[in-house]
């Protein structure tokens, strides 16, 4: 048998190890320091974002997020229930409510048309996921927002370099937070980046950042010392993983373009299934500017997708599928609630399979799995819708 395929391997540019080096020579290994302040710089002038500051996860750019919305006991923050943990615990270790909303049959993303029905007194903010990196409408969800006086903040952990409008993701609400976590496009092993938009929040957001402290002001010599001020936490990442992040971003548009390459041979060998009615592949609306993270089929059954995997494998690849939904979950039950029918994100959870796709990825690995997917979709009964 050929060797394994994995579904992810972290991406490396040949440039980290120097960089790192450099980190290690200026003997300031702890958050903040020169490294942090270049990518924070970077990100600033790429997203055209009123303040970029870096955390140790998308997971603590969320839960700064909804500290900076003024998330409380009590207030709902609605979301889809098709998304990654983190999007809720950020709500719920405020004690707040998450209130799951189904999603879009074609992109998967928030269905817009059904948010209005879930707000209530107590909604404060909308948390939008761009899931696979392809935009939800945000027009129509900002709309809303604006009609009930809601925040919007995005959860764009995939969504790094996509967008919505020629916008990129992560900037369209007044926070977002991105990922660079070591199955995103740039990574940094563990890692992730809040986004401030409303210029309102930034200095806030510093201050938070800064375990409540405002020693951002410090070190602007605006202050002559520093002293704590708000609630805050330790969010920043150490210079260690922002001088890994500084490699990545020197080749993140051939990162993505080699995605982006990767993610169009699946979708045009694919093409054929579809019609014949064997596989839906991912929709990409025409406003949205995607970004090759992830590649998804939707078999027609579930027992297709699981057969599907376990054939998969006994080919030597590495398919999964995504997300359990969270308002049928043990934690979605207990600390949120749900607001109208799931029918939409149980069906997809249960017939969705996510394909190998990242940089090392070979021309001939990437045939081997399309070959695999072809030959297990043109077989009887498995695959008859």
């Amino acid at each position: 048998m050929p060797p394994p395929i994995p579904f992810n391997r972290p991406h490396i540019t040949g440039e980290e190890l120097r960089f790192i080096s450099e980190a290690v020579g200026k003997l300031q290994l702890s958050s903040n320091g020169e490294f942090t302040r270049l990518c924070q710089s970077w990100l600033e002038n790429r997203l055209g974002s009123a303040r970029v500051l870096l955390t140790h996860s998308c997971t603590a750019a969320l839960e700064l997020a909804a500290l900076l919305a003024g998330i409380g006991p009590g207030d709902e923050v609605i979301m889809p229930s098709f998304t990654f943990v983190s999007t809720a615990n950020a709500v719920v270790l405020r004690g707040g409510v998450p209130v799951f909303v189904d999603v879009r049959p074609d992109t998967l993303n928030l269905d817009e048309e059904l948010i209005e029905r879930a707000i209530t007194p107590r909604t404060r903010a909308i948390s939008v996921v761009h899931y696979a990196g392809v935009g939800a409408n945000f027009e129509a969800i900002d709309a809303i927002a604006r009609r009930h006086g809601l925040l919007v903040m995005e959860d764009a952990a995939q969504g790094f370099f996509a967008s919505w409008r020629g916008r990129p993701l992560g900037t369209l609400g007044a926070l977002g937070a991105v990922s660079f976590h070591e199955t995103k496009n740039v990574i940094c092993g563990e890692g992730g980046a809040l986004i401030v938009n409303d210029p309102g929040l930034v200095e806030r957001a510093e201050t938070v950042w800064e375990k409540g402290t405002d020693r951002a002001r410090f070190r602007r010599g605006e202050v002559d010392r520093y002293t704590w001020h708000d609630v805050g936490s330790s969010f920043a990442p150490s210079e260690i993983l922002a001088a890994f992040l500084w490699a990545q971003l020197q080749a993140s548009d051939s990162i993505t373009r080699r995605r982006l390459a990767q993610w169009t041979a699946y979708h045009e060998a694919f093409d054929e299934l579809e019609s014949e009615g064997l596989v839906r592949r991912p929709v990409i609306p025409a406003n949205a500017g995607h970004n090759g993270h992830l590649y998804y089929l939707l078999l027609p059954t579930p027992f297709a997708r699981d057969e599907a995997l376990k054939a998969l494998a006994g080919r030597g690849i590495h398919a999964i599928f995504h997300y359990v939904p969270l308002h049928d979950s043990p934690g979605g039950i207990r600390y949120g609630r749900t607001a109208g029918e799931m029918a939409v994100t149980s069906d997809a959870a249960a017939r969705l399979i996510r394909l190998p796709l990242h940089d090392a990825l070979s021309d001939g690995e990437q045939a081997r799995v399309i070959e695999a997917v072809h030959s297990f979709c043109t077989r009887p009964v498995v695959c008859a819708l």
